[in-house]
């Protein structure tokens, strides 16, 4: 079974698969661009893993709507990256791969990951 990342920043794409152990298998980096490029190039790099692939966790540069009761939970709002203003992220990830996706911010994905891997020892 393997999990899925994606640090998706203003300049640059940062995917991962990683497995149980925490182990990361394989690491990638795309520009970024308009979502059509960068999101193709995304989703291409996580199909090779599809059959195996059991959640895919993201954290987006934004503004974002991470409400999951709201119509537009998922997108990225109004950043003035103009390519990507309302852009339905989890819905691109969605259309393509059926698992359990976790969404949240850039920031608040690294605060996490150093709150659960780190706990403070700036471990990388």
């Amino acid at each position: 079974m393997y999990y899925g990342s994606i640090e998706a920043g203003g300049t640059k794409f940062v995917c991962a698969i990683g497995n149980e152990e925490l182990e990361i298998l394989e690491r990638v980096s795309f520009p970024t661009t308009t979502p059509e490029e960068t999101m193709g190039a995304v989703i291409d790099y996580f199909k090779k893993y599809k059959a195996e692939l059991a959640s895919i966790g993201v954290g987006s540069f934004g503004p974002i709507d991470i409400h999951p009761d709201s119509p537009t939970y998922g997108y990225i709002t109004s950043t003035p990256k103009l390519a990507w203003q309302n852009y339905d992220f989890v819905g691109a990830l969605k259309a393509v791969f059926d698992v359990p996706i976790a969404w949240t911010t850039d920031v608040n994905a690294a605060a996490y990951g150093e709150y659960y891997y780190g706990h403070g020892q700036g471990k990388d």
